[in-house]
């Protein structure tokens, strides 16, 4: 991994209460008094980790890291019971104003990116800056791409694990295939479709082979949530109209955002990237020559740790507004 700042432990942390039964875990850790900067993580389903607090000066920001509706620390766990894209947005809206937030800079990757982009197209006088990765519109094409018919040709080896679980029959319909066994009653067959389907993400994430994250995606409890909620956000579209994001771009064409995309991303292929930056004048585009699609390669991290530094510098400099 490139070089993040030095490790930190939460100042606090709390549950909060959001629709339904869920129940988010929330931590805030870095200068209390300083730049906001709320960590989106992605899957969804994922969950943030210990080293998401790591991209972010501790002595400059207000760093905010919270698990979506189901994932990571907050219950309960793997639900997608009213967990939509729309009730995630009005989630963390509530944890701006539970926090005492006026405006802050949304820092997100992957499905991380689609949310950041979402809130601030709903909420665009919330957000003073975005910093985004691995960009993921939830279009149709994308979600074929890596389901069903496109990234296979690339890891055809993993391709072959990852259908495993599905019979030859159903393999025309991947995604309907594995929506069912997830949130089907057969406990047995629902793990075995999360592990199957978390480790084709995990193995597909890096340029070159890191067990990191290999082991994250491979743990049953990332594996469950992962899985389960991002095929129920896939087999509903994200919850969102076709193309919506870029259709929408014109919301945030007074914000500034820094775009980072690996060059070799399979996830989410860099045409993504470049879609949305033609169409975002505040938007500086960095392809990473050298990275696929995971956080965690170091050149990704040396650009993303370099961009909270300069997004930082901007605003202080008082050119928020």
């Amino acid at each position: 991994m490139g070089k993040l700042f030095p490790e930190i432990q939460p100042n606090q942390t709390q549950f909060m209460r959001v629709g339904g039964d869920h129940e988010l875990y929330v931590e805030e850790s870095g200068n209390p008094q300083g730049l906001p900067v709320l960590f989106v993580h992605g899957g969804p389903g994922a969950g943030c980790e210990p080293y998401h607090r790591r991209f972010f000066d501790p002595e400059i920001y207000r760093i905010i890291l919270f698990d979506q509706r189901g994932a990571g620390r907050s219950r309960p766990h793997a639900s997608i019971e009213q967990n939509t894209t729309q009730s995630l947005v009005a989630d963390m809206e509530l944890l701006r104003e539970r926090l005492s937030v006026d405006r802050w800079v949304l820092f997100g990757g992957s499905w991380g990116s689609t949310l950041s982009l979402i809130y601030a197209q709903t909420h665009p006088s919330r957000v003073l800056a975005l910093v985004l990765r691995g960009i993921f519109l939830c279009r149709r094409g994308e979600i074929e791409w890596f389901y069903q018919q496109g990234a296979n040709q690339v890891f055809p080896d993993y391709w072959e694990d990852f259908v495993a679980p599905i019979p030859e029959a159903e393999r025309h319909q991947l995604l309907d295939a594995y929506y069912t066994r997830l949130t089907g009653s057969d406990e047995i067959a629902r793990m075995a479709a999360a592990k199957a389907w978390s480790m084709w993400e995990g193995r597909c994430a890096t340029l070159y082979p890191n067990d990191s994250v290999r082991e994250f995606f491979g743990d049953p409890h990332v594996a469950l949530s992962l899985a389960r909620i991002e095929a129920h956000y896939f087999k509903h579209d994200s919850f969102l109209a076709p193309n919506q994001i870029l259709r929408d771009v014109h919301r945030i064409t007074n914000i500034p955002g820094v775009i980072v995309h690996g060059r070799y991303d399979i996830i989410c292929p860099v045409k993504n990237a470049f879609e949305l930056h033609r169409r975002w004048r505040k938007s500086e585009l960095f392809i990473v020559p050298d990275s696929g699609h995971a956080a965690t390669e170091p050149s990704t991290v040396a650009t993303l740790v370099r961009a909270t530094r300069d997004v930082s510098r901007f605003l202080t400099r008082g050119h928020a507004s």
